[in-house]
């Protein structure tokens, strides 16, 4: 039997919530250094209060390890300090010695802040410039309506997969226009002869059919290389060379100058470089390690140089107009007036006072962060290799931090060594054991991986159990499995993929 009724109970649980200033220094932490310039000129935006420094004091920079963790001290003095919105007035004095953040540049890069500023010069968009052709084309009404369906629909590669079907519909619905799937397919035709060749292609077959009968002038070769398209296309894509010469009934030299020419065609004609956004997508370090050798004979004695790039991140400090508009309403009686003025600089002091202090911590957790990474790989930061096994679990136990922590820091960011420019990421991988018993990271031997395909006889790839095997003589212990799964993070095809006319 069914009861009805309400019952009143209590349950008691525990719920850890983030404060207004951990969240802020969790949004802080995972930002680049270009990232972080941009979030800066928002908070000046938005509140007055905080202001850009008019100076700044190269030796107050810590620089050293020995600064840095004298610098974490004070910050941990610091942090034990009673909140701002704990106090009903602004102790002004006490901001004195931690309202300024001194955004030094720590790269010994220069940078001209002349060209910052200046505006992109405009550029058509790859859309625009295909309009631009489709105007300049002998199409009727009802076709340019179809042409504008079919440009419209492209795909980032450049091809048209939209069912034609749909374009019909489409037309009819919203122009009242009656056209057919032939008007449809003869204007997609005739736009994948612009430029690039094979744009608007329904498929890669089609994209390369159409950049053979326009590209090639040899017929001979054309004439095969079609045949090759159209009617042995599933040979072709799986390289079953030898089926192909006995099916055409050709030799290797002519095979192989088919497939050279079909390999260089363009299988993405609409993933062109645009000049609107070129340069715009680049990678600025975050950090700087450098290794600088002693005076000493040996090259192995020294010290590392570790800087923290600051460029985008101008200095911040407190205003002093707001400092001095403050005292001044402490002198009135507190009307309504000055009791709504006296809230609102309160609050926009505290909110300034957080932001400069997130991007403190978050200079000091980056720092900490780094040094542990060179510390972990000090062979890597001298030599350019010797890469040990290592994740960040490594790294929060060490520096007593939440992995979640470690894992912001390292996620794009960036770091400039003597051997190039590598993302955090590169100095974490698992560890395998060699016969010997030393660990090696996965990406020792995923390089060893790379480059005996890259040495290997083309005409007969190695399959994976081969490479396994090649590996195990190398003394490294790993599976077929772990090969297959290694080759597959290098992006390198199969065996059978890599095959190629000798």
């Amino acid at each position: 039997m069914l009861k009805t009724g309400q019952n009143i109970s209590q349950k008691q649980s525990l719920h850890q919530k983030l404060s207004p200033q951990q969240i802020q220094f969790v949004k802080m932490l995972q930002l680049p250094s270009i990232a972080l310039e941009q979030r800066v000129k928002e908070e000046m935006e938005m509140n007055p209060v905080l202001e850009e420094a008019d100076t700044l004091i190269e030796d107050s920079v810590p620089d050293s390890e020995e600064e840095w963790e004298r610098s974490d001290e004070i910050d941990e003095k610091e942090s034990k300090t009673d909140p701002v919105d704990q106090n009903s007035e602004i102790d002004w004095d006490s901001f004195a010695q931690n309202t300024e953040y001194d955004g030094v540049n720590y790269s010994s890069s220069n940078y001209n802040e002349d060209w910052k500023d200046l505006p992109d010069p405009y550029h058509a968009s790859f859309l625009e410039e295909l309009e631009d052709q489709v105007q300049l084309m002998d199409l009727s009404d009802e076709e340019v309506l179809i042409a504008d369906q079919i440009l419209g629909s492209l795909d980032e590669d450049g091809y048209f997969r939209r069912d034609i079907n749909a374009v019909v519909d489409n037309i009819a619905f919203n122009h009242g226009v009656l056209v057919d799937e032939e008007s449809v397919n003869s204007v997609r035709k005739r736009i994948q002869k612009l430029d690039p060749i094979g744009i608007a292609s329904v498929d890669l077959r089609d994209c390369l059919i159409c950049q053979v009968k326009n590209f090639v002038a040899d017929d001979e070769v054309k004439n095969l290389a079609l045949k090759i398209l159209e009617s042995e296309w599933d040979a072709f894509e799986k390289k079953h060379f030898e089926k192909l010469k006995n099916r055409l009934d050709i030799n290797d030299e002519d095979l192989k100058v088919v497939f050279e020419l079909i390999k260089g065609l363009n299988p993405r004609p609409g993933a062109v470089s645009n000049p609107a956004t070129a340069g715009q997508q680049y990678i600025e370090p975050d950090f700087e390690v450098y290794f600088e050798p002693d005076d000493s004979e040996s090259q192995n004695e020294g010290e590392f140089i570790i800087r923290l790039n600051q460029r985008n991140s101008p200095p911040l400090r407190i205003s002093s107009e707001y400092r001095e508009m403050w005292e001044n309403l402490k002198k009135k009686k507190n009307d309504g007036g000055s009791g709504q003025a006296k809230k609102f600089i309160k609050e926009k002091v505290e909110s300034a006072q957080w932001f400069i202090d997130s991007i403190k911590q978050r200079q000091n957790t980056l720092m900490k962060i780094m040094k542990m990474i060179v510390s972990l790989q000090n062979n890597f930061f001298k030599y350019g290799e010797g890469l040990k096994p290592m994740i960040l679990k490594d790294i929060a136990d060490k520096i007593e931090m939440d992995i979640s922590t470690v894992s912001r820091v390292v996620n794009g960011k960036y770091v400039q060594t003597n051997f190039g420019v590598y993302e955090l990421k590169y100095f974490f991988s698992e560890g395998l054991e060699t016969d010997s018993g030393e660990d090696v990271s996965s990406r020792v031997v995923k390089n060893l991986l790379r480059t005996i395909i890259e040495e290997e006889d083309k005409s007969k790839p190695l399959s994976d159990k081969a490479l396994t095997e090649i590996l195990k003589k190398e003394g490294y212990r790993v599976a077929r499995r772990t090969v297959s799964k290694y080759r597959e993070n290098l992006q390198i095809p199969v065996a059978r993929l890599r095959k190629q006319i000798i």
